[in-house]
């Protein structure tokens, strides 16, 4: 969360080291001459008058290495030209090209192996083989990636000067000079890099976040009316603003390039595996042939992954074998969580608790904001509040009733304040020394919540211990037997400018004060002062909704301004930074776009130290992922035999692996439920699939309305949590009583569907396959889909479109197929009819009836479900009642689907697993074919006992009443046919499904 007040510091140390700070006028700040000049003092030809000469190239066995020499003087744009470079190209796998350029000294920052370790080598070379190959210019260097299939098309990234659009280009922001284009050449120097590619024009680019795009989750490319993008890569924490940088920075893009001409798309990726801050730029100059992108990055090297698709699947998944795949959540992940800040005491959530049940609205995880902690501080418990007996036994009673607990922890550690002042997790890591340090060796002193922070250094050799030991004190002797944890404030976010707190009177800073805050502001069409403040759609009979179009709110989004804000050497390191003469720490050269502006603006400053020698200018984009994998080994521990949940707010590439995110702080309005779902779709490209956002809106008040149909839409998203903010409006589902009835029918299907939403789950965490997916993911050819960001579809099956507008009751949703698929409502087994005019070369359009409490679902033609059939108040409860199989046919009459099974915690294991065998008593894997009046199912791999049985099969697409219905070779006569939707119910089946099943209608 973003902190509601500014503090004023009166001790407030700015400590930056000399060494690391030079002036920076002797820069040219103009790349269109990089180099400039050959030895005789002339200009070289535009051709020729870029980067570097490629020499000494050697072939491997894997790919090739080279050296690339500075082709002529240096330009020193925006640091020091760094003269010798070394190429290495890895053809990685059938369908990945590693591409990196370093410098030969390695002095540049690189990320440690031991965050995000390096695929494995093929085991024979795919030189030959690849989909994927690498072609390049000699002088000046250039590389181009094509497709081996079709290398006369145009590359999926293409450096050459000749390739992109003629320079000098003015700005495309006239007040944003930087937003020039001066040249396009290769440019590596100590504090800046730069390289470009050309791409289609117009084509389609997703992902490079985190951001809340106004374009939506289709990139601004610059075309169609766009004013391209800036997307800046610097962890920040920030209320969810729009076009600007935020928690996360996750440098990979995913194209979808369509052919208009074959009406055939395909698709590729590539990831820049960089920690640097960046802007990266995508634009298209007028006039221009082409649209293009630019890296410029504040340091570091470039560390490209191609990725050759071609499906848009295939490229995240791809990405995932290089980032590492998703962690797999235990089956009570995926229930109801419910959380606020502003839960003052114990008690409050005992009565939220009873107040969940007694309503009927499943509660799986009840969580507790800062409000739990004594004096802001990260591991205690306010005695008087949260009293450590009285949370143990809270806790207790959650895990009797199968419920679970969630606490925050936030990135700064509170200081002792004076010799009386006892903290422990303080004073043992300052005897651990894990804490980020001064330039000159002192403690970096912050603030946050408590006051004067310190910040925990996770390349600090015992971080992992320290943190494994706090965590391990709070659940076992603090009470606070957690389930998971919900990491915060982890960009990092610090209060004041740089070591505030150094030399300061410690104890003069007091713990921040919420008296008197309460929030302001509510949805768009709700005017309190005309209905006052309960945010209910009616008030005394009359209706709430205050907008006069037709149309709803029609609330624009508003994109941001591009204008940028300002505020002895050791060889071969990889330090970056922090072991490197002459570098401009506290102000690069170039400024990114930043949103705060200074770099060091509202977090830990860039001089900062980290063990190692590593500087915060290098290494902030790494925090969240570290803290996050520190706290999925330390869960290991606190909880053995567990699976680790964790949900955290700043993330980097591989942060999948160990944690969950959630969306950060939006806002409860209805632009904000529409983002919601780009983001989603965001994290699913970037591989952290468990993702939501807070339901309802966490700044601002919420209302009856917007709580309704976000309640609804969240059933649907993979992680689903309420939170909002200080001093809101409450808004609980039990609230209203028409949100606690949308909850409830939203939540039967959420919890029906576990069996589904836990097989997409492990097919991402053994495969990399998103389980959220935008609708041309699976329609790759129908470009009507390339910028449907208000639909989604989970897994490839199961296609929702809410209400995002307020004071309707239809909405108007896209049926993806044109036709040729089938698509039946959820909740009623239907088919929905298609005109034909529609069929043939366009999407078809369908307005749905959409009354409040209604979200509508739909249901793929050719899928087979397996779900839970009587779905309880708890996951345990669901998991330990019956099966049902939902069979939807395809126009042929037919379907497949499969699910992943096992005992929803501890051990995970599944084929392709190293320890995995057809035999393993962890899992099983259940295939299902239906064709021609019969039904299948059988087991693929695993002999985990399954012991509930499938009590229902319902079958829809029967063309005509079967005369009989045979189930495991034996006719019954429990069965009931709907002829007007075709739909076949087999009840009281109680089939064995650790067997084969076999199930035919005739």
């Amino acid at each position: 969360m973003l902190h509601p007040l500014v503090l004023s510091l009166a001790n407030a140390a700015l400590l930056v080291s000399a060494s690391h700070v030079v002036r920076d006028v002797v820069y040219s700040r103009n790349v269109s001459h990089c180099p400039g000049r050959n030895s005789s003092g002339l200009h070289l030809r535009r051709s020729s008058s870029t980067g570097y000469t490629l020499t000494s190239l050697v072939e491997l066995q894997h790919g090739l290495s080279a050296q690339l020499q500075l082709a002529g003087p240096a330009c020193n744009a925006f640091g020091s030209d760094i003269a010798n470079l070394t190429l290495e190209v890895t053809y990685q796998s059938q369908s990945t090209i590693r591409v990196k350029i370093f410098d030969t000294a390695q002095d540049q920052f690189t990320i440690p192996s031991s965050i995000i370790p390096p695929p494995p080598l093929p085991i024979k070379s795919l030189v030959n083989h690849s989909d994927l190959v690498f072609n390049y210019d000699s002088f000046p260097f250039a590389f181009w990636v094509t497709r081996r299939s079709d290398p006369d098309s145009m590359p999926i990234f293409d450096t050459r000067i000749s390739s992109l659009p003629p320079t000098p280009i003015p700005p495309f922001n006239a007040s944003d000079p930087s937003t020039a284009f001066d040249g396009f050449p290769l440019v590596f120097e100590d504090q800046y890099l730069q390289m470009t590619s050309a791409l289609p024009l117009g084509t389609n680019i997703y992902g490079l976040g985190e951001v809340v795009a106004s374009s939506g989750f289709r990139r601004d490319i610059g075309t169609d009316g766009g004013q391209g993008t800036i997307q800046t890569h610097w962890s920040r924490d920030d209320t969810d603003p729009i076009d600007q940088n935020i928690y996360g920075s996750h440098p990979i893009y995913l194209e979808h390039r369509y052919n208009a001409t074959t009406g055939k798309a395909t698709a590729s990726g590539v990831l820049l595996l960089s920690a640097a801050g960046s802007d990266i730029l995508l634009q298209t100059p007028s006039t221009s042939p082409v649209s293009l992108i630019q890296y410029r990055m504040l340091g570091g090297t470039f560390d490209f992954y191609f990725f050759s698709g071609p499906s848009d699947v295939d490229v995240i998944a791809q990405y995932g074998a290089i980032s590492g795949y998703p962690f797999m959540p235990p089956a009570w992940g995926f229930g109801f969580h419910l959380c606020r800040w502003g839960y003052h005491n114990l008690n409050d959530d005992i009565a939220n608790v009873e107040a969940m049940r007694e309503a009927g609205i499943p509660l799986e995880v009840q969580w507790n904001d800062i409000d739990l902690y004594h004096a802001f501080r990260d591991f205690t418990t306010d005695p008087v509040s949260f009293p450590t007996d009285g949370i143990r036994t809270f806790i207790e009673n959650l895990t009797a009733n199968h419920q679970h607990y969630i606490p925050i922890v936030d990135a700064a550690i509170a200081l002792t304040v004076n010799d009386t002042d006892e903290y422990d997790p303080f004073t043992r890591g300052s005897e651990m020394d894990v804490f980020i340090k001064n330039p000159d060796g002192s403690l970096y002193i912050g603030q946050v919540w408590p006051g004067y922070t310190v910040f925990p250094d996770w390349f600090a050799d015992s971080a992992q211990e320290w943190w494994t030991e706090a965590l391990m004190n709070w659940s076992t002797n603090g009470g606070v037997e957690f389930s998971g944890i919900w990491l915060d404030m982890n960009e990092p976010s610090s209060f004041c400018g740089y070591s505030c707190g150094t030399g300061a009177n410690l104890s003069a800073l007091a713990p921040l004060s919420l008296t008197n805050v309460v929030a302001t502001g509510y949805p768009e069409c709700y005017n309190e002062t005309a209905s006052g403040p309960s945010g209910n759609m009616t008030v005394n009979g009359a209706s709430t909704y205050s907008c006069s179009d037709a149309t709803g709110s029609g609330t624009s989004v508003a994109p941001r301004d591009n204008a940028r804000r300002r505020s002895p050497r050791s060889v071969g390191t990889g330090i970056g930074a922090g072991g490197e003469t002459g570098i401009n720490v506290t102000y690069p050269p170039y400024a990114i776009h930043n949103g705060f502006g200074a770099l060091s603006e509202h977090t830990v400053a860039t001089n900062a130290t980290h063990t190692g020698g590593y500087l915060e200018l290098d290494v902030h984009n790494l925090f969240g992922t570290m803290e996050a994998h520190a706290t999925y080994v330390a869960l290991q521990k606190v909880r053995p035999g567990k699976r680790p949940f964790i949900i955290g707010r700043s993330t980097f590439v591989s942060q999948g692996r160990w944690a969950g995110h959630w969306l950060g702080d939006n806002y409860s309005k209805w632009e904000y439920m529409y983002f919601n779902i780009q983001g989603v779709l965001q994290f699913q490209i970037y591989q952290i699939p468990m993702v939501g956002a807070d339901t309802c809106g966490f700044q601002g008040n919420t209302d009856e309305e917007l709580c309704n149909r976000w309640m609804q839409l969240s059933a649907f998203m993979p992680f689903y949590r309420n939170h909002n903010t200080y001093g809101a409006l409450p808004q609980e589902p039990y609230r209203w009583d028409s949100v606690a009835n949308a909850s409830k029918i939203a939540m039967q299907a959420r919890y029906s569907l576990l069996p589904y939403w836990y097989t997409l789950f492990a097919n991402a965490s053994t495969a990399g396959l998103p389980p959220v997916r935008a609708l041309f993911y699976e329609f790759p050819d129908e470009p009507d889909l390339f910028t449907v960001d208000r639909q989604w579809l989970v897994g490839k099956d199961i296609l929702v479109t809410p209400v995002l507008e307020p004071g309707q009751t239809t909405v108007e949703g896209i049926l993806p197929g044109r036709g040729d698929v089938i698509w039946r409502d959820w909740w009623t087994h239907a088919p929905v009819p298609v005109s034909p005019t529609n069929t043939s070369t366009q999407s078809t359009t369908v307005t749905f009836q959409a009354p409040i409490s209604h979200i509508n679902v739909h249901i793929r033609g050719g899928s087979i479900l397996l779900l839970y059939d009587q779905p309880g108040y708890t996951i345990y409860e669901t998991m330990n009642g019956p099966y049902a199989l939902l069979v939807s046919l395809d126009g042929d009459e037919q379907a497949c689907g499969d699910a992943f099974v096992d005992a929803g915690d501890g051990e995970f294991d599944a084929m392709g697993g190293t320890d995995s065998s057809p035999n393993s008593t962890l899992a099983r894997r259940l295939v299902f074919e239906a064709s021609g009046g019969s039904l299948n199912v059988k087991t693929q791999w695993g002999a985990y006992n399954i012991e509930q049985k499938l009590e229902t099969i319902v079958v829809l697409g029967v063309g005509q009443q079967p005369e009989s219905v045979v189930v495991q070779g034996e006719v019954v006569n429990g069965w009931v046919y709907n002829g007007a939707i075709g739909e076949l119910v087999v009840a009281a089946a109680a089939v064995d499904l650790n067997g084969e099943v076999d199930v035919s209608w005739t």
